[in-house]
């Protein structure tokens, strides 16, 4: 492998992430185009590594790439969230069990600071602002169990559920959202896996009859959102 695939291949991950925190923070919301020339000219690259981030963001099931149309931020169906969320439950229902006995009292601090961060977020109406602080919690669990194959299966759909959970289905109480964290961090706190493991299925069995319910319905040919509940 030469020296410039190695730079290209450094390149291309550094604006695959880039362009991820803009697909998440809402800068492209579902359905808009990201045009390779445009983000190249932006970020100061060629075209090359802008096409591999894209391929990449694909693979993760972000992006979608068509002949012709160029790449566009992807617009999941309900089913395909939810079964997200169904594995993400497992995968954090299993970090949970592990992170019981392996999180120091700093790491409880800090999942503490981030479930007010999500709270003061909420009060202010700062959707993506709460949606940072929930990932970055849920990840904090996830890095506490101390399995590098659980973080990096997870990494993968953590990213695709946000964007879309937050971003293109919006609406409902979001305080009510924020503290359904609490019970997580409460059973964290006890140090008991087995209660651990049922507080984060029932997160995240919350959080799919939220989005079921807040999910986009159409009607007569327009598009009506559903119940604004969180």
């Amino acid at each position: 492998m030469s020296e410039a695939t190695i730079t290209r291949g450094v390149l291309s991950h550094a604006v695959k992430d880039r362009l991820l925190e803009r697909i998440v923070d809402g800068t492209y919301p579902p359905g808009s185009r990201i045009v390779e020339t445009r983000v190249a000219r932006e970020l100061g690259t060629s075209q090359a590594p802008v096409r591999e981030a894209l391929r990449d963001l694909e693979a993760l099931g972000v992006v979608e790439i068509s002949p012709f149309r160029g790449a566009r931020v992807r617009r999941p169906g309900l089913e395909e969230l939810l079964e997200a969320y169904g594995v993400r439950a497992e995968l954090e229902a299993m970090a949970a069990r592990h992170a019981v006995t392996r999180l120091s009292r700093a790491d409880v601090e800090a999942m503490a600071a981030l479930l007010d961060e999500m709270r003061r977020c909420a009060d202010a109406g700062d959707t993506v602002g709460e949606a940072a602080a929930d990932a970055a919690f849920h990840a904090r669990l996830v890095d506490a169990a101390g399995n590098a194959t659980l973080r990096r299966v997870w990494a993968q759909l953590e990213p695709y559920s946000r964007t879309y959970i937050n971003m293109a289905v919006p609406g409902g109480d979001r305080r009510e959202m924020a503290e359904l964290h609490r019970p997580i961090l409460e059973a964290l706190r006890a140090g008991d896996p087995p209660r651990a493991e049922a507080v984060i299925r029932d997160h995240f069995a919350t959080a799919r009859t939220s989005l079921a319910e807040r999910w986009p319905r159409v009607d007569g040919g327009g598009i009506a959102a559903g119940p604004a509940r969180s």
